[in-house]
C-alpha cells in the first residue's frame, strides 16, 4: 500500500513537472519574438539618438563587428556598428564602459565620424546615485549632449576632463566622480576609433553574417 501510494505520488509529481516545463517553454516561445522586437526598437532608438538618421542610409543594427579592446573597458567584447552612406562607412557607433563610476560600470554608446568628431553619446546602463550621478542620462539633463561636435587632439588633450580637473566639461554638484568617469571613457573610445577606423570599417559583419 505504501509503495503503491509513493509510486502514485511520484507519477503525479512527474506529470506536474512535465506540464510546468511545457508551459514555461510555450510561454518563452510565445514571448521571445516580442522581447526581441522590443530590444530591436530600443537599440534603434539609441542609435538614432547618437547619430542623425540623415547621416546614413543602412540599417545600423544589421551592420556591426565584435571587438575586444582594453581601451573600451573591462567587458570581454564590444559591438561596433557601422553607419554607411551609399556603401561607404561614414561613422562608427561604439559600445564602451566607464569602469570607474561612483557605483560601478557605466555603459556607453558613442558615435564617431572618420575625422574623430563625436556625433553623440548616450548612457545605456548605470547604477549611479539618483538625483546626483544620474544626470548623465539624457532624460535627466543636457550634460551628455556636451560631447557632440567635440574632437580629441591627443592622449594628452587637457580639455577632455571635468572643469575641476582643468578641463572643459561640467561636473555635477556633489557628484564629480560620475562625469569624470564618463569623460575619460568617451575620450578613450574616440582615440581608439581614430586609430582603428579603417580596420573597424572593413571588418567582417557580425550582425548579419551573410554580408561583409
Amino acid at each position: 500500500m505504501i509503495l503503491s501510494s509513493m509510486g502514485k505520488n511520484g507519477a503525479i509529481l512527474t506529470a506536474f513537472a512535465l506540464l510546468t516545463t511545457g508551459a514555461v517553454t510555450l510561454v518563452q516561445q510565445f514571448t521571445a519574438p516580442k522581447i526581441a522586437l522590443q530590444e530591436k526598437k530600443q537599440l534603434q532608438g539609441l542609435l538614432h539618438q547618437v547619430l542623425p538618421e540623415s547621416a546614413y542610409d543602412n540599417e545600423l543594427y544589421l551592420d556591426c563587428t565584435q571587438i575586444s579592446a582594453q581601451e573600451l573597458g573591462p567587458q570581454p567584447s564590444y559591438t561596433v556598428y557601422r553607419a554607411r552612406k551609399q556603401g561607404e562607412v561614414v561613422a562608427l557607433v561604439m559600445q564602451s564602459t566607464a569602469p570607474n563610476g561612483y557605483s560601478g560600470n557605466i555603459e556607453l554608446l558613442s558615435a564617431i565620424y572618420p575625422d574623430g568628431t563625436v556625433a553623440g553619446v548616450r548612457v545605456t546602463k548605470h547604477n549611479e546615485t539618483p538625483g546626483l550621478g544620474d544626470k548623465i542620462e539624457a532624460k535627466r539633463s543636457e550634460w551628455i549632449n556636451s560631447f557632440s561636435s567635440q574632437q580629441v587632439r591627443s592622449q594628452d588633450d587637457k580639455r577632455w576632463a571635468v572643469k575641476k580637473d582643468g578641463g572643459t566639461f561640467d561636473q555635477f554638484t556633489g557628484a564629480t566622480i560620475t562625469p569624470r568617469a564618463v569623460v575619460g571613457a568617451v575620450k578613450n573610445t574616440v582615440l581608439y576609433a581614430q586609430r582603428n577606423f579603417n580596420t573597424l570599417a572593413q571588418a567582417d559583419n557580425s550582425c548579419n553574417p551573410g554580408e561583409s
